[in-house]
């Protein structure tokens, strides 16, 4: 890893806090609604990812996630219960599951989004066109991607 010299440790505990500070308020917009429903952030994620990838697999879904099967069955079983989720064979091979969110998962996922989005708009607006796609790339690097 090549050495960043005009980094200072002290820069780089502060980037830190600030991701921690800003993954905090950006769930925290979200809490109350998935108090309502009684459900926490590892369900919140599932559904976010059920959003985006429509009919993923419990496979797919747990690479993309990095949890256990057993945090992850937990997870879908509250789900279930609450009615937001539906499970399809595949049609290739019977044995795999695609999951899917229902109209009811998707209007919870929907008030979550709406809560959210209103943050993060508004920090992407009041950002210059520079400032966004700069933020994006380093984001990428972050993750790996």
């Amino acid at each position: 890893m090549k050495e960043l010299l005009y980094l200072k440790d002290t820069q780089l505990k502060e980037l830190i806090e600030r991701l921690f500070i800003s993954y905090r308020e950006s769930f925290a917009d979200a809490k109350s609604i998935l108090d309502k429903y009684s459900i926490g952030i590892a369900h919140h994620k599932v559904l976010h990812l059920l959003s985006m990838y429509k009919g993923i697999t419990i496979s797919e879904l747990l690479k993309k996630l990095k949890v256990t099967k057993q945090s992850l069955n937990r997870v879908l079983k509250d789900l279930i219960k609450l009615n937001v989720i539906f499970f399809q064979k595949g049609q290739q091979d019977t044995r795999t599951k695609h999951i899917f969110l229902n109209e009811k998962g998707e209007k919870i996922f929907e008030e979550v989004f709406s809560a959210q989005k209103k943050r993060i708009c508004n920090a992407l607006l009041n950002s210059n066109s520079d400032q966004v796609i700069n933020f994006d790339t380093v984001l990428k690097k972050i993750i790996n991607e």
